[in-house]
């Protein structure tokens, strides 16, 4: 199982983070990432799950989950 990095931990705090599976979790992660997360974040969604990936999940997600200031820098970077 591929394993999320722990900095993870605080915006995926209402999961059991041992048992998360970035493959299972995949929209959880990315708009959880992009919302609350820092670049470092944003960082390994991309490298793991690859641009197309994420615009996939942002155009299947609504706006309303992802703080607005946030969709709009996710706009500009992916």
């Amino acid at each position: 199982m591929n394993k999320i990095p722990d900095y993870f931990k605080p915006i995926l705090w209402s999961y059991d983070f041992l048992s998360c599976d970035p493959l299972k979790m995949k929209n959880a992660i990315i708009t959880n990432a992009i919302s609350y997360g820092n670049f470092d974040h944003w960082r390994w969604i991309k490298s793991f799950y690859g641009t197309e990936n994420i615009r996939k999940v942002l155009n299947n997600t609504s706006n309303s989950t992802i703080r607005p200031s946030a969709l709009r820098l996710a706009d500009l970077m992916f």
